[in-house]
């Protein structure tokens, strides 16, 4: 049982923080929202360094660690998708550092003479529009596509440095080569959880860390306004949340990295927990900031937008806790 990080974990998690507060700085994510700079050389960076090689079930814990950082930071770049999504799907099909993403649905396989023809489209995948590969999941298997062969729309969404997509295949062929027939579905599932939980735990954080800041610089009638009880209730409840989350995100992942029995019910433990960290976090965040919260100039937005975005991907904290509750019932039969 993982209980607390052992020295190599810490120097990993001390060298990521390290690079993203130097590559991903407040000011930097800035720049990529207002005057449109390209993220792709942090990309390169994260190749470079071999962040994108974890992708091995066994390095689950030391992605989670990665991803909590970034969510944090807000980082614009593939990484999530790729790693957490695209790359458990495709397993040895994948091409290393080179983005990815996975379509879970609406498409349909069928064999012919040639190969297999794939027709259908998913909606709002993410990164969908800067993928150049795709792990599609079928009933067939899972196929990996080059991103050319298939019909990409980025779609609108509230956080302006999350990408997007609805995705199409037009009877798209694909030889059996790149088809894996037996893939390991409900830990790529787990895997994609687990990632979006400690991303939005990573992002709830950095809300809590603005807040701490602003309610300690902040003065009202001659003193911080962090001194007041009612803040520091909320400040408090945050933080406990956030705690939480954290744990059962990375429970969740030493359940990948260990193939435990319960691997998706810890996975949408997880993602249960972050989407009402989210929810409290966002809410107080919001209010312990006043009207400032609110404008574009206030870097708070970011944090949050990506938090709630987390929340609306792959299943609601409503949805999980129904999953975990089916799980429950059905061990007591």
């Amino acid at each position: 049982m993982l209980v607390e990080f052992d020295s190599d974990q810490r120097l990993w998690g001390k060298t990521v923080r390290e690079l993203l507060a130097k590559e991903c700085s407040p000011a930097w994510i800035r720049q990529v929202v207002d005057d449109g700079v390209d993220a792709s050389p942090l990309w390169a960076t994260y190749v470079e360094q071999g962040w994108t090689e974890l992708v091995e079930p066994a390095d689950a814990v030391e992605l989670a660690i990665a991803l909590e950082a970034m969510g944090s930071a807000t980082d614009p770049t593939p990484f999530l998708a790729t790693a957490t999504q695209c790359a458990p799907l495709a397993g040895a099909l994948l091409e290393s550092g080179e983005p990815g993403a996975a379509v879970y649905s609406g498409v349909t396989a069928q064999l012919d003479d040639d190969g297999w023809l794939l027709s259908g489209t998913c909606r709002s995948v993410l990164d969908g529009d800067r993928a150049t590969q795709f792990a599609v999941l079928t009933a067939a298997g899972v196929f990996v596509v080059p991103a050319a062969d298939a019909i990409v729309t980025r779609t609108p969404c509230f956080d302006p440095l999350l990408h997007v997509a609805d995705v199409t295949f037009p009877s798209v062929r694909v030889s059996d080569s790149r088809r894996n027939p037996e893939p390991r579905v409900d830990r790529a599932r787990a895997t994609a959880l687990m990632g979006m939980s400690i991303t939005m735990v990573g992002a709830a954080q950095r809300i809590l860390d603005l807040a701490l800041e602003h309610v300690t610089n902040r003065q009202q009638f001659g003193v911080a306004i962090g001194s007041f009880q009612a803040v520091k209730h909320k400040a408090a409840d945050m933080h406990v949340a956030i705690e939480r989350a954290r744990a059962l995100a990375y429970y969740s992942a030493l359940t990948i990295a260990t193939d435990g029995p319960d691997l998706m019910l810890a996975a949408s433990m997880a993602k249960a927990s972050a989407g009402e960290c989210q929810s409290l976090v966002f809410r107080n965040g919001y209010q312990l900031f006043g009207a400032m919260g609110y404008t574009w100039e206030n870097d708070l937005q970011f944090p949050l937008k990506r938090a709630k975005a987390g929340e609306l991907m792959l299943g609601g904290s409503d949805e999980h806790r129904a999953l975990i509750t089916e799980e429950y019932r059905a061990t007591q039969l």
